[in-house]
């Protein structure tokens, strides 16, 4: 089968755009962990284990690389609730979290300047500026149009099998991933990990989704450059144009 080069361009811009929203998503979530005020849904179980590395409790590997055994775990469980229904093509999943798992760490890095919040108001801040970049990055990676992370694809398997609304079924999910991130701060450290499973992972919970829905509207632009085909003779003035072509250039 013969694959057209206009076809192999967009696809290449397409993974591009969801690299640049897989960076800003996981900027946010490394925000949220540096406000210790809890840590997002899908970073809770990898922070716990994380920590229990650096305490001398668990293999020492970072957040990212926990990160990135977890969304193995996930594909897994989407091919063992699927079966036979389950696509090959979605085990690009392992790719995208093994990059996402990359990303987290680099923004850990990157983050790591404003790892020693102490008071309440920053705290809350960087926990606010974190769920509201990670929100616009998912509503922006929503928008790829590629396939979806390992944690979003275990809650379209779950639904898809049981029947049950999408919605309820994220619920479920995310609040036993927070469970199991409770009992494992209960299992390594005989205490509750507020650090990890705090009133910003709540926040986040409720806070991101709100984003995701109010930015929705707004992303016509992002349309525009998604549907782009960058090329040696576009420069960056005939790229402005063709993203705002109702302004006066």
């Amino acid at each position: 089968m013969k694959i057209s080069k206009e076809k192999v361009i967009g696809f290449v811009w397409q993974h591009i755009l969801l690299l640049l929203s897989m960076f800003f998503m996981t900027f946010g979530v490394a925000l949220c962990v540096r406000s210790n005020l809890g840590s997002g849904v899908i970073s809770s179980i990898p922070m716990s284990f994380s920590l229990a590395g650096e305490a001398g409790l668990a293999p020492g590997w970072t957040i990212g690389g926990y990160t990135n055994i977890m969304n193995v775990i996930l594909v897994l469980a989407q091919v063992c609730v699927l079966r036979r229904r389950f696509e090959p093509i979605q085990l690009f999943q392992l790719v995208i979290g093994f990059v996402f798992g990359f990303l987290l760490d680099v923004n850990m890095w990157l983050t790591s300047y404003f790892s020693t919040y102490e008071a309440l108001s920053s705290q809350i801040i960087a926990q606010f500026l974190g769920a509201t970049i990670l929100g616009c990055a998912v509503a922006i990676e929503i928008r790829c149009g590629s396939v979806t992370m390992p944690g979003e694809g275990i809650q379209v398997a779950i639904a898809r099998v049981s029947g049950r609304p999408f919605p309820i079924v994220k619920i479920i999910v995310d609040t036993t991933l927070v469970v199991l991130a409770v009992i494992s701060g209960f299992y390594f450290f005989g205490t509750w990990p507020w650090t990890v499973v705090g009133p910003g992972t709540l926040f986040a919970m409720f806070y991101v989704g709100y984003v995701v829905k109010m930015v929705n509207p707004h992303l016509g632009w992002f349309d525009r450059l998604l549907d782009y085909r960058p090329g040696f003779r576009r420069y960056i003035y005939g790229l402005a144009r063709f993203i705002y072509p109702s302004r006066k250039w």
